[in-house]
């Protein structure tokens, strides 16, 4: 298949199927390593640019153009884009990455109606991130049990490229013999520093602990986007769960697109919140999302600020 559309915004899913389709058209090139591969932004390309690169060669070189963001690019390179997809020229593997939304949101189902290859790479809910844990072991030869995959999420997060690299870790080192003992032996000590630990105190009202957690997760390296996004993730499964109302986590899990466990675990730190202090918090946290990503000039003082705002409103 020569085209192929990365439909979604979780960027480790979309460098992931960026990957394997490029490795998969070099397999397929009879020169794989004279397989000239470009990428760019789409809205970034000149029109001549685009039709240059997306035209026939004159010499029968096989190509791989990837183009990213495609839902930012203007209407000139949206026909170019359209007008390669109808016809591919040989020898050329289109790759485009779209959110699906953004100023050319017509886009996306036009290469689907063309043909296009989807590949799925929005964010994850919960539940997903349960599949997604689960398929990572079980491509490394491992089939693991419910508890060993909750214990996996609870340990490391909800940051797919971790998780990943946490599923190939633990395969390699038990020799597929994934427990949950064996998660928590491997992670003990992490799971003091991760973001889920920071935010499970901060919402409980904890915050002598909670900024003791966090002061240490950066000491040892944890990225200030992962504890920024498991604060804000907390407080917002919390408003969710909240508005559900009362009832059996198992019947909840379905309607609110979460695990059965992580319903239960929910409504018990509900139980400290009311509708008017969720409503702060959720202003702290999506101020704190854009602190983290250059909004603050001391991103270390925006999370702890963040932290004491959330723990105080806890009742």
């Amino acid at each position: 298949m020569p085209l192929h559309l990365l439909l979604g915004d979780e960027e480790y899913l979309v460098e992931r199927s960026l990957r394997r389709l490029i490795e998969a058209a070099r397999a397929a090139s009879d020169d794989a390593a004279g397989m000239q591969l470009t990428r760019m932004r789409a809205g970034d390309a000149s029109i001549s640019i685009l039709a240059e690169m997306l035209s026939p060669s004159l010499f029968g070189e096989d190509r791989i153009v990837a183009l990213d963001d495609a839902h930012e690019a203007g209407k000139d390179a949206v026909e170019v884009i359209t007008s390669t997809a109808r016809d591919m020229p040989d020898g050329v593997t289109l790759i485009v990455h779209h959110t699906g939304g953004g100023r050319a949101k017509a886009l996306a189902g036009t290469l689907q109606k063309l043909g296009a290859e989807t590949h799925r790479c929005a964010k994850l809910n919960a539940s997903e991130r349960v599949e997604f844990v689960r398929t990572e072991l079980r491509d490394h030869g491992v089939r693991a049990s419910p508890d060993v995959i909750t214990t996996i999420l609870d340990a490391v997060g909800s940051n797919l490229r971790e998780l990943a690299s946490a599923c190939s870790q633990l395969a390699a080192d038990t020799g597929g013999a994934v427990t949950a003992e064996a998660v928590q032996r491997y992670y003990s000590g992490r799971a003091e520093v991760t973001g889920f630990d920071v935010a499970d105190k901060a919402v409980a009202g904890n915050r002598a602990a909670a900024l003791a957690s966090v002061r240490w997760a950066l000491h040892t390296g944890t990225p200030h986007v992962l504890l920024a996004d498991a604060l804000g993730e907390a407080i917002r499964s919390i408003a969710r769960v909240a508005a559900a109302g009362r009832g059996d986590p198992g019947r909840l899990a379905g309607q609110l697109g979460m695990p059965p466990w992580k319903v239960r675990k929910t409504q018990q730190q509900a139980r400290a919140w009311r509708p008017d202090t969720l409503a702060v918090a959720l202003r702290v946290v999506t101020r704190l999302n854009g602190d983290v990503k250059g909004g603050a000039a001391d991103a270390d003082y925006a999370l702890e600020r963040a932290i004491m705002q959330i723990s105080s409103l806890a009742d």
